[in-house]
């Protein structure tokens, strides 16, 4: 019995060993210190994962589009060096995350992922949009000073925890009518406004009452527990 038992404890080792190793090769860096990085290499590997369409709007100076939804990313990741450090951002730091997880089990030695993404980014350095891109400032404000109780959902169709919300912020849209507005806004088609707000991170709930914000929230909350704040 001990014996058949041998290979598995083996493999198992195996498997958390490298598990460990692709870990060490990740480095989660904050908007300063990824600039840094980027600034001390003449030709740094800087990937951006985001979609084509995101990328044309904006991304950093020197950057290659490489989408992470593509079916081919590790296929055209692979011609990178794997031996220098490459760079890797999207959005708000969920794609680029999982793209640096696939970077480390491809064999790179070191992968540099920027926390919160070109959000952080832009923010950080007071980087302006180009044209102005959907909803503006003034017109969320005077959405949310209404003399009721709005909840804004501020999404992106590639981030998985507003994936996992929106069934139920629909419903609630219909089931609330009565009681309060459930706006919800995705912030690709809206990235001047995401800009104005100076928002880093998604999703992100705003809960107003009589034009006052009395309430927010980042990242995923269940249904049961985003309706206990309404």
């Amino acid at each position: 019995m001990r014996l058949k038992l041998l290979p598995i404890l083996l493999l198992g080792f195996l498997v958390i060993c490298c598990q460990a190793k692709q870990a060490k090769s990740i480095e989660n860096l904050d908007v300063q210190s990824f600039s840094d990085k980027i600034n001390s290499i003449e030709t740094p590997q800087l990937l951006d994962v985001r979609t084509p369409e995101e990328f044309s709007v904006d991304h950093l100076e020197k950057a290659s589009n490489l989408n992470w939804f593509d079916h081919d990313f590790a296929e055209k990741a692979g011609k990178y060096d794997k031996t220098k450090p490459v760079f890797v951002y999207c959005k708000a730091g969920s794609r680029s995350s999982q793209a640096a997880k696939k970077l480390a089990e491809l064999g790179f030695q070191k992968v540099c992922n920027l926390e919160g993404g070109i959000l952080k980014w832009n923010a950080a350095y007071n980087i302006p949009l180009g044209p102005t891109i959907g909803m503006l400032e003034d017109e969320f404000l005077t959405m949310t000073a209404a003399d009721k109780t709005v909840l804004v959902d501020l999404y992106a169709t590639w981030c998985t925890p507003c994936r996992k919300m929106s069934p139920f912020l629909t419903q609630m849209q219909l089931d609330y009518q009565n009681q309060l507005t459930i706006a919800r806004i995705d912030v690709d088609r809206n990235p001047t406004l995401a800009e104005q707000l100076k928002i880093e991170s998604l999703p992100l709930l705003i809960l107003y009452k009589n034009g006052k914000e009395v309430w927010r929230h980042v990242g995923y909350i269940s249904e049961t527990d985003l309706k206990k704040h309404l």
